[in-house]
Formats: structure tokens, sequence, C-alpha cells
């Protein structure tokens, strides 16, 4: 794996919080008599309030880390970590409760229910949550205080993608994991997305995963993790990280 800086200047990560911690993470899938190695012994310390994108083609192992990171999967063998929690031998249970209490997810596609306005979907998860935040201001967060009472059909995919967000930021989430939030959006509605994904970062101090496929994005982000064949090939550190108005592919 080699680690290398881009940009100018230098940002400390050595003083930083661990928030993440994987070591010789492995996942192997059954696919009848043939063994498929979605991960490969990687090793990994993202910190707390960390902007982390996960780069790398279709099938190089982005979206198995980050569900096992998430909670969502088990690896096969190795350790991983989230601050004391120890993600690798938790019960169903304990990694529902990891999920409920600490982790947000935006993926693709919105899955936003019909029937219910902008405000209800949000407010779904107010009411499983801890210490939420009202629905109201997570949707002023991500631009759609004007939209409470729309439902889903009513809005652009943009607007539905921050209302995923907003469903995702409502519960005070530690962590934003992002699977490919812009992959289903415009050139456009994308940059607007990424815009609302950073202020977040910036703003709650949430650590944030965004999986792309898209090397521009790696441009907003702290640190690059560069997949490809299961294992992590390659780390760069951003010095002077991009706003998303000014990314450009």
């Amino acid at each position: 794996m080699q680690d290398t800086v881009t940009g100018a200047g230098s940002t400390a990560q050595a003083a930083a919080v661990p928030v993440f911690f994987a070591e010789r993470l492995s996942k192997t899938y059954q696919m009848g008599e043939v063994q498929v190695h979605a991960l490969v012994d990687v090793d990994l310390t993202i910190h707390r309030g960390e902007f982390i994108v996960l780069l790398g083609p279709s099938g190089s192992g982005k979206s198995t880390l980050l569900n096992i990171l998430g909670g969502l999967d088990r690896p096969s063998s190795g350790v991983s970590r989230f601050a004391d929690h120890d993600l690798t031998g938790a019960s169903d249970s304990e990694l529902t409760r990891y999920r409920r209490e600490h982790v947000g997810f935006v993926f693709q596609f919105y899955n936003l229910i019909p029937s219910l306005t902008v405000r209800e979907n949000v407010e779904l998860v107010t009411d499983i949550a801890v210490n939420p935040m009202p629905a109201t201001k997570a949707l002023e967060m991500v631009g759609l205080a004007d939209r409470l009472d729309h439902f889903p059909s009513q809005l652009s995919g943009g607007e539905q993608q921050r209302v995923a967000i907003a469903r995702a930021i409502v519960k005070r989430p530690e962590v934003l994991l992002c699977d490919e939030p812009t992959g289903a959006l415009d050139y456009v509605t994308g940059k607007l997305v990424l815009e609302v994904i950073e202020r977040i970062n910036r703003e709650l101090g949430t650590t944030t995963i965004v999986i792309t496929h898209n090397a521009a994005i790696a441009g907003m982000a702290d640190r690059i993790l560069s997949l490809g064949g299961g294992r992590i090939q390659r780390v760069e550190t951003n010095t002077h990280k991009l706003n998303p108005s000014e990314l450009s592919w």
C-alpha cells in the first residue's frame, strides 16, 4: 500500500482521534464452487471528522468494506472496530444497535416512502433515535425547508437524494456512509448533493466516507483510499481540498 500526499502543505492526522480501525480484514464469498475474495488483508484507520473517499472500479471491494464498517456485514477474518465497539464479534442485536445509534447511510437510490411527505419520511428516524435533531432542522441543512409537505413524486432526483441525506443525519450520527450518492444524478445535481454532504462533514464534524468510481470527487476528500482486487492499493492525502463547486468531470 502506497501513501502519498497531494497539494501544498500538510494535514496532520497523528493527533486525531481514531474512530474506525481495521486489521487484516478479509471477506470471502462462496459462489457455488468458487470462492470470491472481496477483501484481502485490509489495514485501515479512519479518524474522527475525516472526509474519506473510497475510489475504485466495480468489484474492487469498496461496498464490501463500507458494509463491514457500517455493521451491515461481517468479515470472514480480521478485526474491525468502531471506537470501543468490536464489530467483528458483535451479535446481530449489537450491530443493529450500533447502526441505529452511530451510523447514517446514504445509498445511490433514495428508498423514500411514496405515501409519506418529506417531513414524515425524515420523522420515521426521529421516532427511534436517541437524541435526534428536529426533522425541520435536518431538512433546512439540506436546503429543503420549503418542501416539508411535498411527496417524493413531487421532487426531482436531487431533491429526493437530499431528503435521504436529511433522514440519515437527523439522528445526529457520528458517521455518515455514502455508497455512490451521486450515481443516479446528473452533473449539476450531483454537485449540489456533494455540497450538502461536505457541509454536514464541516459543520457537524461527522466522519464521512463516500464510495465512488468518479475520480474527480476525490478532490474534496481529506484522504483517498484507492481499492483494487479487494486490497487498498494506494492512500493519498489532500492538503488542499476542493469545494464541490470546484469539481469537474
